[in-house]
């Protein structure tokens, strides 16, 4: 029971400082980019509820992630810690979700924000294309010097006209510089995100039926972390399982794979339930090996200490 409360503790503190990183840093990063824009309007509100959402899938993974980890570590049985963490993650879960999906209907009061200004000089960049402003970058019919490949500068004093306009303001002046590695993981964090929004919006019912599916999925995979004696080398498989895992679950739920599924399956199953169908699938035969790799286990060390009182 002691091991149950240490591993419940360890999950909420995992889950809630996980969330809160990951809320504070996609709002450091909408500013960073957002100064990189020209006279904009951020759209407050919006991100942080986007912003929200996309926590709420990174907080589910990584603190599913550890706490298994932490699990192994202490030696608490598997049974005991799927339960654990399976029960928490999903009440943890609708609970921060219940809370985005509240601040949704706050969203017009965020809405509004000053406009992000930079002085003469910035310099925007975009398809090896060039825009050097030569006033506040709140006057956007202001001079500007224009860079195309293999042409000299272009001196812009009004930007308008059917005769004069070279090019558009780029929205982002140094896009495309994160790795793509980076970028794919957070455009599969935001992909899964959307669903689970999507399915709160459906119904409370649909979403803690997927919700539940993807947990004890990922609960299931305590297993991964009994493989070897070094705890690093274990967890780093189980974190590329689990990016396997969020990959897997964006495929599912395109629509192409949706529609394929559900034509093998002759209808029998709603589309929305086709995602939650499969992961259990794919939990089913995980929860079996565990358990009868649990019971050989056991049985090993029985008869390891019966011989032992044998020889004696």
């Amino acid at each position: 029971m002691k091991n149950i409360a240490k591993l419940s503790i360890f999950f909420s503190l995992t889950f809630v400082l996980i969330f809160i990183a990951a809320v504070l840093f996609g709002f450091i990063s909408f500013w960073a980019d957002s100064v990189r824009h020209i006279s904009v309007q951020p759209g407050f509100g919006r991100n942080i509820t986007d912003t929200a959402w996309t926590a709420i899938s990174v907080a589910l993974y990584l603190s599913i992630l550890l706490t298994l980890s932490y699990s192994a570590r202490k030696k608490i049985s598997t049974p005991a810690s799927i339960f654990c963490i399976s029960f928490f993650a999903l009440v943890f879960t609708i609970g921060t979700s219940l809370g985005a999906r509240r601040f949704e209907t706050l969203q017009p009061a965020f809405m509004s924000a000053p406009q992000v200004r930079a002085g003469p000089g910035l310099i925007l960049s975009r398809f090896e294309n060039t825009i050097v402003l030569l006033r506040e970058s709140s006057d956007l019919h202001g001079p500007r010097l224009v860079s195309i490949p293999d042409r000299p500068f272009i001196y812009q004093e009004v930007p308008l006209g059917p005769n004069n306009t070279i090019l558009s303001l780029p929205p982002l002046p140094f896009g495309g510089s994160t790795p793509w590695f980076i970028r794919s993981i957070n455009i599969d964090f935001s992909l899964s995100a959307e669903q689970i929004r999507t399915l709160l919006e459906r119904g409370l019912f649909y979403f803690g039926i997927y919700v539940l599916a993807l947990i004890l999925l990922l609960s299931s995979l305590r297993f991964l972390l009994d493989f070897s004696q070094w705890p690093l080398a274990n967890i780093f498989i189980a974190a590329f399982v689990f990016r396997l895992i969020l990959s897997l679950e964006i495929f599912i739920n395109s629509t192409g794979t949706n529609n394929m599924i559900a034509s093998f399956l002759d209808g029998r199953v709603p589309t929305t339930f086709i995602t939650p169908v499969v992961l259990t699938a794919l939990t089913i035969p995980i929860m079996l090996y565990t358990l009868l790799a649990g019971i050989a286990r056991s049985g090993g060390r029985r008869g390891s200490r019966s011989k032992r009182d044998w020889d004696d």
